[in-house]
């Protein structure tokens, strides 16, 4: 992969680390926030216990993707981004312009979620 390419997937992930570590904190300061909610009746209990479970669902959807951009990036850092884990081909230029911190090729991919 040309040094541009490299570059431009740097930058890439290097800008979705910064959102979501901001969603990250507004994440962990929504779920204080509803903690600190008096609650008066049933009601109020699952209402905040259901949006403190969508609010722990999404933030650590978002650290599990916040750990494969760290990860990519020390690919690119040593040389090895854009290479499938599997098969060790190279990953499709369109593949990584969708999922910049993928670590499968297309067909690989498509072979781990069958065997799921």
């Amino acid at each position: 992969m040309q040094t541009s390419e490299l570059n431009y997937f740097k930058e890439i992930l290097e800008s979705r680390r910064e959102q979501i570590n901001k969603n990250i904190d507004s994440g962990n300061s929504e779920l204080n926030s509803l903690n600190s909610i008096e609650l008066k009746d049933e009601g109020d209990h699952a209402s905040v216990n259901n949006n403190s479970m969508v609010e722990s669902a999404i933030v650590m959807q978002q650290m599990q993707e916040l750990d494969e951009i760290e990860v990519t990036l020390g690919k690119i850092a040593d040389g090895n981004y854009g290479v499938c884990e599997m098969c060790e081909d190279l990953i499709g230029f369109q593949r990584l312009k969708v999922k910049p911190h993928a670590i499968y090729c297309i067909d690989c991919r498509e072979i781990i979620e069958k065997s799921k």
